[in-house]
């Protein structure tokens, strides 16, 4: 039962954070629109905005890799349009490989990533006492751990770094391509497993690690919508702000 939560708690918040991420992602774009009037321009500010997030997204991806052993090609941090009209921010060439390489250097970002906003959240901007609060559902107590956050050496900066992290983490579609076949090719696996009398055993070996990985990732996802829901009550006012004064609007 403590894993089927932890399936439950990364979905829960799994949701919100992508609908999340994509409309903090266009908005921000946006507003450098209406600032700068030039979709060149904007796209330009944005990119170097978002800048430390596709580092650790696109590093993630060339890190695995060379840990696989799978060789690199050209390496991006350049922002470009795709055919298809999506937004690139960067790119990491790498070799066909089989299935089980390719998702895991797919898997990357998300996990270095969550690894990073854990890392900052606890070590630099101290959430520990936030969390407990919440968990205990103390409503001043998460008051004063968040006015404590804020005292923290350099907040600005380790949120800035946050932000930008986590906003970028989440898989893109060619990022996520090998997954299916890989989580196919293991239900099968373990089913065999399973079959053949392993069942115990496997239960035993994977359980404990795995809830520990899905609440990690879920405590990572849950901080990012906390921090993106703080956000986007400001960009919203700030764009709206613009395009009053501009008499502009941007069409999504």
């Amino acid at each position: 039962m403590p894993l089927l939560a932890s399936w439950l708690w990364l979905l829960l918040v799994l949701i919100p954070l992508v609908f999340l991420e994509r409309w903090i992602h266009r908005h921000l774009q946006g507003i450098w629109l209406l600032i700068f009037r030039h979709p060149d321009i904007a796209l330009l500010v944005y990119s170097l905005l978002m800048l430390p997030g596709v580092i650790v997204h696109e590093g993630s991806h060339w890190l695995a890799a060379t840990l696989l052993g799978v060789r690199t090609g050209r390496f991006s941090l350049i922002p470009e349009r795709t055919p298809d009209g999506t937004l690139r921010l960067g790119y990491v060439e790498t070799e066909k490989v089989d299935v089980l390489r390719e998702a895991l250097i797919g898997a990357a970002p998300l996990v270095v990533g969550a690894a990073a906003i854990l890392f900052v959240g606890y070590s630099r901007l101290g959430v520990g006492p936030v969390g407990e609060a919440l968990r205990r559902g103390d409503v001043l107590g998460m008051a004063l751990g968040l006015q404590a956050m804020t005292r923290a050496t350099d907040f600005w900066l380790w949120l800035y770094v946050v932000f930008t992290v986590s906003n970028s983490m989440l898989p893109s579609a060619s990022d996520r391509r090998a997954w299916l076949p890989l989580a196919v090719a293991l239900a099968l696996l373990g089913g065999i497993l399973v079959y053949a009398g392993f069942g115990s055993l496997l239960r035993n070996a994977l359980l404990g690690p795995l809830d520990t990985a899905l609440r990690a990732l879920a405590l990572a996802f849950t901080l990012t919508v906390g921090l993106d829901l703080c956000f986007a009550p400001i960009i919203w006012v700030i764009e709206r702000g613009l395009m009053r004064l501009t008499r502009l609007k941007v069409e999504y």
